[in-house]
């Protein structure tokens, strides 16, 4: 693989006893494939499509050393022949397209989702609800003794290597910070005593493994969280783990526990490659730069500068498993760029759901979802140019099908492209971008500007609505006033807010609207860490400083009618991140509002007058506010459905306008490719 553009990035690797292809790493990610062997053709099937697509390392998800190390009961374990045995389907479907895999080894400890979990200590995790029992000084000379045996079965499995899962709060990280180590015995103590067990587990692997097998070890590099280790243990452990045997020292980023967000789509792109690069001057081993590197030209300048030797990239090889083979055919334009939106990964996982990609939904779906060619090419019309409607009308011409795409707005997007001036959500123009490039490579015929009449749409074979959703006006006295905008009307730019705001309706457009009110776009890397209290690890152990909150553009109060607290249902992963975001930036949230009403004082409502307690008597306020923004649902555009059918049209309704339910872009991408699939 060659590209002018990217002579790093597709550069091989020697790692002495084998060559990497290139520096592209795909980052572990638990698929929920893991857990069940029946399931291991399915995860063939998911790494070989990566191996195809040019991938030259891939790890996977995490497998516990012993039962105890479980993430979930009876989840994913390495510890008898047998496993590694019914491994082969997967690491045979790798090698056959020359890429390579290691085996995550993952012991949980106090992450462990069940009553059985084992800690460093008997502190108990914030994000789980069980306390954990605190190791023996036998188990965690056992466990140590684990960890190399469940590499020698990887071996054993056909795996390349391992990677030994020492960040994000597991074990090992539990075993490493004073915050969740307070042993007296031999593994803890001391800074040194506490690096003992990462010691331990890596000489034991290396002698049990041999020479000629990779050993990965991710390392925390900023923990995020308090009494955490210093810059100096963590450049001593990394010194450590390259004279016990590391191969490659992975980027870990936070724990899970941490409340910075890492991993999501305000976080900007490449975010803490520069931490990556204060280890690499450290150490003489090849170093990996992770967290939100999604494009190859991020990832190139991540290399040439210097900060990391290979690039991970979990999630946008999950949008995209052709990633690699695209850049280096120079069609860059033609990559899915993931969005970091976790809706259809992580929320899944954490879910007990298989992960799939929210633009991709055949990921984790290969051997079930087949786009193929088709044999009988019909003349599909798709009406409405938003999610459900782009992905339909490229999955339909890419299998064959000649397909015609009307949109009535003079440009692609629909409700997704008001998600991209979302500060923060900038990333999904990208998106609108593939969609208008792979408009042309497949050969649909656009037609911008252009309402579809039941006349026209009758001649062709098969119709395809996606006219998506308007926004609900409720029956609120004054919802007529000057003072009243939607939200299409607000982040479409058709109107300005004043500086003093109400937004009626939390859900996820409502606190899309409060980040547009609050926040500018594109915010520079310096000033996201500050507001969010990331620091040089050499300032401040694991990185963590005070927030510096900066004045926010507007005041904002943000309603909703319901009783539960507000953003109660977005997702897991993101929903706290967006629910920070806004009390940083005094954003009042009242929940249990009526609405009276709004005239020229403002947005008249009842309010219990104890917040805390929904129940408690209301009282009346006037919110003397310039805007009222509403965000309160939306309607389907089905206007076309009945005349077509009654026409005998073949009609197929996707997205908002099959189903109202907030911007629900997941769901409506994955109608549209399974529909493609079905035609």
């Amino acid at each position: 693989m060659t590209s002018d553009r990217y002579p790093t990035l597709l550069s091989p690797l020697d790692l002495g006893h084998t060559v990497l292809r290139n520096r592209v790493v795909m980052g572990s990610m638990h698929t929920k494939l893991e857990d069940r062997e029946r399931d291991l053709p399915k995860l063939a099937a998911f790494f070989a499509e990566r191996a195809r697509g040019g991938v030259a390392l891939m790890v996977t998800g995490g497998y516990a050393p012993t039962w105890r190390g479980w993430l979930a009961p009876f989840g994913s374990r390495m510890t008898r022949e047998r496993h590694a045995g019914a491994h082969r389907v997967v690491t045979d479907a790798v090698h056959e397209h020359d890429g390579k895999i290691l085996l995550q080894v993952l012991h949980a400890g106090r992450y462990s989702y069940h009553p059985f979990s084992l800690g460093a200590s008997g502190r108990k995790s914030p994000i789980t609800p069980f306390r954990p029992r605190a190791m023996t000084t036998r188990q965690v000379d056992r466990t140590a003794t684990a960890f190399a045996r469940a590499a020698a079965l990887a071996r054993r499995g056909g795996y390349d290597g391992v990677e030994i899962m020492g960040s994000e709060g597991y074990l090992i990280n539990q075993f490493l910070a004073a915050r969740t180590n307070d042993r007296t015995d031999a593994w803890g103590g001391t800074a040194e005593k506490r690096m003992r067990f990462p010691l331990e587990i890596v000489r034991r692997t290396r002698e049990l493994v041999g020479d000629d097998f990779i050993v990965q070890y991710r390392i925390s590099l900023l923990d995020l969280v308090d009494n955490a280790q210093s810059w100096e243990e963590t450049v001593e452990l990394a010194r450590g783990l390259q004279d016990a045997g590391v191969s490659i020292l992975n980027t870990g980023i936070g724990w899970h526990e941490a409340r910075v967000p890492t991993i999501v789509t305000s976080v900007p792109p490449a975010a803490f490659s520069w931490v990556t690069g204060k280890l690499r001057k450290e150490v003489s081993i090849p170093v990996v730069a992770s967290n939100r590197i999604n494009r190859p030209e991020a990832a190139e300048q991540v290399l040439a500068a210097g900060d990391a030797d290979l690039v991970s990239m979990a999630r946008p090889l999950l949008a995209d498993p052709e990633w690699v083979a695209k850049t280096a055919q120079s069609r860059e334009r033609e990559i899915i760029t993931c969005i970091a939106c976790n809706q259809a990964c992580l929320d899944h996982t954490f879910r007990n759901q298989r992960a799939t990609c929210l633009l991709n939904p055949r990921s984790g779906y290969e051997t079930e979802l087949n786009l193929l060619p088709t044999r009988t090419v019909k003349r599909v019309a798709v009406v409405g140019a938003g999610p459900a409607g782009l992905a339909a009308a490229i999955e339909l011409a890419g299998r064959g099908h000649r397909v015609e795409l009307f949109e009535a707005e003079d440009t692609i997007g629909g409700q997704f492209r008001l998600a991209a001036r979302i500060p923060g959500k900038e990333e999904f123009a990208r998106t609108l971008d593939y969609y208008r490039h792979m408009i042309d490579v497949r050969g649909v015929t656009l037609h911008l500007s252009t309402r579809a009449t039941v006349a026209e749409l009758a001649g062709f074979d098969e119709v395809v609505v996606a006219t998506g959703v308007r926004p609900h006006v409720p029956d609120i006295p004054g919802a007529d006033h000057p003072k009243v905008l939607t939200y299409q009307q607000l982040i479409g730019g058709d109107a300005t807010a004043g500086d003093r705001v109400a937004i009626i309706g939390a859900g996820g457009i409502g606190f899309d609207a409060a980040e547009f009110l609050i926040h500018e776009p594109n915010e520079p890397l310096e000033d996201w860490m500050r507001r969010w209290g990331v620091t040089d690890p050499q300032t401040a152990p694991g990185g963590l400083t005070t927030k510096v909150k900066s004045p926010p553009r507007r005041e904002v109060h943000l309603l909703q009618r319901k009783e539960t607290a507000l953003g109660k249902g977005l997702g897991k992963t993101t929903g706290w991140v967006h629910r920070a975001t806004l009390q940083d930036a005094g954003v009042t949230m009242l929940r249990a509002v009526e609405y009276l009403g709004v005239d020229d004082e403002g947005l008249h409502i009842s309010v219990p007058a104890d917040p805390r307690d929904p129940k408690s008597p209301r009282e009346r306020r006037v919110l003397d506010v310039d805007t009222v923004v509403l965000c309160a649902g939306q309607t389907s555009v089905r206007d076309l459905v009945a005349p077509l059918e009654e026409r005998g049209v073949r009609v197929h309704v996707i997205g908002g306008a099959d189903v109202a339910a907030e911007l629900d872009a997941k769901r409506a991408i994955k109608q549209a490719t399974e529909l493609a699939a079905r035609l």
